[in-house]
C-alpha cells in the first residue's frame, strides 16, 4: 500500500497567497459551495475541508459545537488569521443569508420599526399589531351584525 505524503506538506503545497487581500486562496479541489477540499490521505479515504485544516494545523483544534467563520468571506480562504472559531448561529447572521438579512432590519415590512418583542422573543410592530387588532374587530362585529 502506497504510503502517503505528510498532511501538512500536502496542504501547504495546495494555495496561492493574494498579496491584496492577505488571503491563502485554496489552487486544488474545491466543493460545489466553493469551499476547498483535501484528501486526509492514506489509508482513509475521507476529505476534509481545507479551512478547517488549516485551522487545526496552524492554530488548533476546533471545539466541539463551533464552526469556522471566514472573516474575510471568501470561502476558498484558508489563511487561519482569516478563520474564527464561533457558534453555529454567530456564523449565520454575520453572513448575507436570508436569516441575516432579516435579523439586520430594523423595520418591519411597511416600514414601521421593530418597537416591541414578543413573549417567544421575536421581533413586532406595535403599528401593524394595533392595525390587525382593529382589523379584526371590525370583522367580527360585523359578523355579529
Amino acid at each position: 500500500m502506497p504510503v502517503s505524503r505528510p498532511l501538512a506538506k500536502r496542504f501547504h503545497e495546495k494555495y496561492a497567497i493574494d498579496l491584496a487581500t492577505g488571503c491563502w486562496n485554496w489552487t486544488a479541489c474545491l466543493t460545489r459551495d466553493g469551499y476547498g477540499s483535501i484528501a486526509m490521505g492514506a489509508p482513509s479515504r475521507k476529505t476534509a475541508l481545507a479551512h478547517r485544516v488549516s485551522y487545526e494545523l496552524l492554530i488548533g483544534p476546533i471545539p466541539e459545537g463551533l464552526v469556522i467563520d471566514h472573516l474575510c468571506r471568501n470561502r476558498a480562504c484558508v489563511n487561519p488569521a482569516h478563520l474564527e472559531v464561533v457558534p453555529f448561529a454567530v456564523n449565520v447572521l454575520r453572513g448575507e443569508g436570508a436569516c441575516a438579512q432579516h435579523a439586520r432590519r430594523s423595520t418591519c415590512g411597511y416600514g414601521h420599526p421593530y418597537d416591541a418583542t414578543r413573549r417567544d422573543g421575536k421581533r413586532r410592530c406595535l403599528r401593524c399589531a394595533a392595525d390587525a387588532s382593529a382589523r379584526y374587530r371590525a370583522r367580527k362585529h360585523a359578523a355579529d351584525a
